[in-house]
């Protein structure tokens, strides 16, 4: 299959994420999840029983803003649609409509996600890869996985999720590489502002230094 514009294929998977010269964050001994927002009762999730669920394997493409893509990834875990309808949907107040969640992780990352993006048939809970359980560098112990839009929407090590009725605050309004709100890889949304053949140039130059900043914070090496 071709890849998306402006896209080229490495080699292995290289570890990007946030506070790349940083190691990885611990994975606790009991790993949860929690989910908040607009529901009737507080909802946690603990991984041990999120892998009970019915389970999927997708094998897709990992497309970075910056231009990379990892080809072939085999993954493994839960829908985040069938997350959502049997858990979440039960709990919400009535007459809430949920427009957008929020997606956190341990190490700090926030993506936001519009629902409709986050119930497509392909976005997992993804606790597997490639056959083996997730390594730190990858995400671990869960992690999103959203194969249409850009790396950065899926959060890895993740630890909590919020519904929203409306637009939350975007934390990097003014920023200069200022993500796209839908972020989908074929529409090559990579700027807020600007369009995606114009910002190439820019996410490209970063490759170097940030596989820099990965070498020096990983703890068991990119692949």
């Amino acid at each position: 299959m071709t890849l998306p514009p402006g896209q080229r294929a490495v080699d292995g998977f290289p570890r990007f994420g946030t506070h790349l010269h940083h190691p990885p964050p611990p994975v606790p001994a009991d790993p949860v999840i929690e989910m908040v927002g607009p529901l009737t009762e507080d909802l946690t999730l603990s991984v041990a029983d999120l892998a009970k669920l019915q389970r999927q394997e997708l094998r897709a493409d990992f497309h970075c803003v910056a231009g990379w893509s990892a080809t072939g990834l085999l993954w493994e875990g839960v829908t985040f649609g069938a997350v959502y309808r049997t858990q979440v949907e039960p709990l919400l107040k009535a007459d809430t409509s949920i427009s957008h969640v929020v997606f956190e992780g341990l190490d700090g990352h926030r993506s936001i996600v519009w629902l409709e993006d986050a119930l497509a048939d392909d976005v997992l809970i993804a606790d597997r890869l490639d056959g083996r359980p997730l390594d730190s560098d990858h995400g671990a112990p869960v992690r999103l996985v959203s194969p249409s839009q850009y790396g950065f929407v899926s959060t890895k090590h993740l630890c909590r999720v919020e519904f929203h009725t409306s637009a939350p605050p975007v934390p990097d309004r003014w920023s200069l590489i200022a993500a796209h709100p839908r972020a989908r890889v074929r529409q090559e949304e990579r700027h807020r502002r600007l369009a995606g053949r114009v910002v190439r140039p820019v996410y490209r130059a970063l490759i170097g230094p940030i596989r820099a900043l990965s070498a020096r914070g990983s703890r068991t090496g990119a692949g």
